[in-house]
């Protein structure tokens, strides 16, 4: 059997990398909440993607000073906080929240037209830009190549693959990559973009309409300033929403409004 255990120094690596690297996960950081910060707050020092940055994490359920209601998600171990109310709550909102909110407000207006407007031509028509916006461009671009690193890839397929990501309707490709980048180092705790101890409402759609937060939150340039000294992402992210609108026009010149439905939606 001693010839199945690890030697020392590889030992020693393994649990000094586990220390250093805090795993995103809600199971581990709400274990670390109830078995290690038993004081007020406590700050753990995070590295990924070759940054380090403090991560500050409130023990909502032992900390007896802290005001607000809190309770538990729902098939969650995830503490959360009192809600953060961003579209009934008093803030000012911006352009780009009003123009986040009527996109979402209108794609969900169009679903209602679906069942009017169905055919066979339409429903390959959002199977196939299914998997060219969302398997190609969100999951394998924006998400496994520019935020992980996960392979690497010519610039004419990289550049192909973020493009189809563009109309997704996601954001830009430098936007993703930097909210994203923020999720993981600082996994569900309050510097999570969309973190779940705000609600669970908030962490699926509210944090959409909040851009000045995010832009507060996530603003370090650091962070994708491989991705701006490129022409090509600079070029999307002042054009963004041309990319969209065009492809809209081209899908309704093909098959008028069942293509828009079933394209943009």
């Amino acid at each position: 059997m001693a010839l199945l255990r690890p030697p020392p120094t590889i030992a020693f690596h393994q649990k000094l990398h586990h220390r250093h690297r805090l795993p995103c996960s809600p199971s581990h950081l709400y274990t670390e909440r109830r078995k290690i910060l038993q004081s007020k707050t406590s700050i753990i020092t995070t590295t990924t993607h070759d940054y380090r940055r403090e991560l500050r994490i409130v023990n909502v359920a032992t900390d007896p000073d802290s005001d607000g209601e809190r309770s538990s998600i729902l098939l969650s171990e995830v503490v959360e906080e009192q809600p953060r109310e961003v579209c009934t709550g008093r803030r000012k909102w911006n352009a780009l929240d009003i123009t986040t909110a009527g996109v979402v407000a209108g794609m969900h207006l169009l679903c209602v037209f679906a069942p009017f407007t169905f055919s066979w031509g339409a429903l390959w028509l959002a199977f196939g830009l299914f998997m060219v916006t969302g398997l190609l461009g969100i999951s394998l671009s924006f998400h496994r190549h520019l935020s992980h690193k996960s392979f690497k890839i010519p610039k004419w397929l990289e550049y192909t693959f973020a493009y189809c990501g563009v109309h997704a309707l996601q954001g830009t490709p430098t936007d993703w990559v930097r909210i994203h980048w923020y999720h993981h180092q600082y996994c569900d705790s309050e510097r999570d973009p969309h973190t779940p101890t705000k609600g669970l409402w908030f962490s699926y759609m509210d944090w959409l309409f909040d851009t000045d937060r995010i832009a507060k939150m996530c603003g370090d340039p650091n962070i994708i300033k491989e991705m701006d000294k490129q022409p090509f992402y600079r070029f999307l992210r002042k054009t963004y929403i041309l990319h969209p609108l065009a492809l809209a026009l081209l899908l309704y010149a093909r098959g008028g409004f069942p293509f828009i439905v079933w394209g943009v939606v």
